[in-house]
């Protein structure tokens, strides 16, 4: 997976500068524990931390290649699926390989048809190419946005990295946030190209950066587009299996320990069934782990959210698949442990986590590091598919705007509540999302002929496939990748997204429940109590124990009045929190604190300076 970071300075000798190269890579040490590489070279300067997953020995990178014109370098990280099929292609344009990696068909493949690469990759990969032949760089990341990509243009080139800390690395980056950038900490839409600090920019999915001594330029490669679709009920529902056996099967290769995710929902456990078949064929047994909670599944209460808890119906999945399966058991004293919370925070660079669900992911990748390297995940079907509740409430479908904040604050809790008054009238966040969504539901094209419903519908979809689902993709890769685990994600297969996007909703919903198609593409392989239960999102602990520990943290903070938390947060509202009297079992009760206290180690850790100007 790996992590990756580089300085383009078309006015400075960067070898010269081996000191802050490394100081840049070496914030991706987590990323990538088995092995670093540096390589600098008149204007330009890469590095690269790498986690080892397909040849081992033969992928040590930034790779080069040496041309008569002058050398071209690469630093990658991710994963090309299709990268066996394309080492073939580009050994009958009579290309010579040295390794068995990917990384080295990548850089072939730019060798043979420059940025066009891009479009012929399938994967999760961001990589960046030095062409010393032209002089300059070239940023590409893939069609869904699963590997991060930050860029930060400076007066005489670029800075680059998989993450912001690298970039913040150098002395040419500040630690500063505006209103803008507070914004999108609170407003929960993911505006495409955002990146939270002053001067800093995603690469965004699907496109292509470039920069050389006349500027940065953007070509969009990839865009989730309108068609028809063509097939019925029946023909659909095989496409669809047909697809998930093929990305499976490819997602699957790799030199190291893999696993799964198994939560016991439709989504992971489709992945699981299939990717279980798929490996018995060959002799071998699947690992897969589940994440519960201490006393949870006996005294489970149900919600508006979760209607039966996560462990049975993951121990029927790996009954039937025949999984060695595991149960990674949290308790509260884990979940609110302040190192658990500064770690998560750190490898996300932002306070913009979901508490407790973070820490709980964080503890379940760092158990299953302990046993694999790469584990397969169901993230994206709800978006893909139409899991989620707001597809069927009418108040998401017509709200005027995005439908995961139609019910936000009465599910998940209204974070805002703990901040100074001054700083939610300086945010206007009522304004900032109402303009994003104006754009973003402006982006979706009507197919000729679509009823108003079916086009409500696909805009809907729309939404989550391009804001919502790059806010979970991007958590799970920093969980993930912060203990050295590739978490990869075959729902976001863009051949996938695409076919079942264009699908008609009365198709995706023909049975009158959420995912019909995914249902009943993987009935077969799955037990009918998958088949029968309700969406369940990822589980949230019910343990008191869990709030009081938070109580305690704030009142610890509210003893630190000097705090520069307090330039955002309020403090009476906090204080409030720390000492109410019920327990707070519900997520939605607790925000606030872990919100306050999100902010709070942000300033330790990051000492950012805020401008409300």
């Amino acid at each position: 997976m790996c992590g990756i970071t580089g300085w383009i300075s078309f006015d400075r000798e960067l070898r010269e500068h081996a000191r802050t190269l490394d100081a840049m890579t070496e914030t991706m040490a987590c990323r990538g524990p088995d092995d670093r590489g540096t390589w600098a070279e008149g204007p330009a300067a890469l590095g690269h931390r790498r986690l080892a997953v397909i040849d081992l020995p033969g992928g040590r990178q930034p790779m080069t290649a040496t041309t008569p014109e002058g050398t071209v370098a690469l630093v990658y990280s991710g994963e090309t699926y299709n990268f066996t099929e394309l080492r073939a292609e580009l050994a009958g344009h009579g290309h010579e390989f040295r390794t068995d990696s990917d990384t080295e068909v990548v850089l072939r493949g730019y060798l043979q048809w420059g940025e066009g690469v891009a479009e012929r990759l399938n994967g999760m990969y961001a990589f960046a190419v030095w062409d010393g032949r032209r002089q300059r760089l070239v940023m590409v990341r893939d069609r869904m946005g699963v590997k991060p990509f930050y860029f930060h243009p400076t007066p005489d080139g670029v800075l680059f990295g998989s993450e912001p800390k690298a970039i913040l690395a150098n002395p040419l980056a500040r630690a500063r946030v505006g209103l803008d950038g507070l914004r999108e900490v609170f407003a929960f839409v993911k505006t495409p190209g955002h990146a939270v600090w002053d001067g800093m920019r995603e690469v965004e999915p699907g496109t292509v950066v470039t920069v050389d001594r006349e500027g940065t330029r953007s070509r969009v490669y990839w865009r989730l587009e309108t068609r028809p679709h063509p097939h019925g009920r029946d023909e659909t529902i095989a496409a669809v299996r047909s697809l998930l056996d093929d990305i499976v099967s490819r997602q699957l290769v790799a030199d190291v320990p893999r696993c799964v995710l198994l939560s016991g929902g439709l989504d992971s456990s489709a992945m699981s069934a299939l990717a279980a078949g798929q490996l018995a064929g060959s002799g071998e047994t699947l690992r897969s782990f589940s994440v519960d909670f201490a006393g949870l599944s006996e005294n489970f209460v149900a919600d508006e959210l979760r209607g039966t808890p996560d462990a049975p119906y993951a121990h029927d999945v790996a009954r039937l698949a025949g999984t060695d399966h595991r149960d990674i058991v949290l308790d509260a004293q884990a979940l609110a442990d302040p190192e658990v919370r500064a770690r998560m925070l750190t490898a996300r660079d932002m306070p913009v986590g979901f508490g407790d669900m973070d820490a709980s992911l964080y503890l379940l990748f760092q158990a299953i590091r302990e046993h694999s390297t790469v584990a397969l995940s169901g993230e994206s079907a709800d978006e893909v598919f139409g899991g989620y509740l707001q597809f069927f409430d009418e108040r998401a479908r017509r709200g005027g705007t995005f439908p995961w904040l139609v019910r936000h604050a009465e599910t998940l809790g209204d974070e805002t509540g703990v901040l100074r008054r001054d700083v939610m009238d300086a945010l206007d966040l009522r304004t900032y999302v109402g303009d994003s969504y104006a754009t973003a539901a402006g982006a979706v094209r009507r197919l000729d002929g679509e009823s108003d419903f079916e086009f409500r519908m696909r805009t809907v979809s729309h939404l989550y496939l391009t804001r919502f689902v790059r806010t979970l993709l991007d958590r799970k890769d920093r969980a993930s990748m912060a203990v050295g685990l590739e978490v990869r994600v075959p729902f976001c297969d863009h051949r996938l997204v695409e076919y079942v996007y264009n699908a008609p909703w009365a198709l995706k919903s023909f049975d009158g429940r959420e995912k019909s198609l995914l249902r009943e593409a993987a009935r077969d392989s799955l037990p009918k109590s998958v088949c029968d239960r309700v969406k369940s999102p990822y589980p949230s602990t019910q343990d008191p124990k869990y709030a009081f520990a938070l109580q305690e943290h704030a009142k610890d903070l509210l003893a630190r009045p000097g705090h520069p938390v307090f330039g955002l947060v309020d403090r009476e509202a906090l204080r409030s929190l720390a000492h109410r009297d019920t327990p707070q079992v519900r997520p939605a009760s607790r925000r606030g604190l872990e919100r306050a206290l999100d902010l709070a180690l942000w300033f330790d850790l990051y000492r950012p300076e805020v401008s409300l100007d």
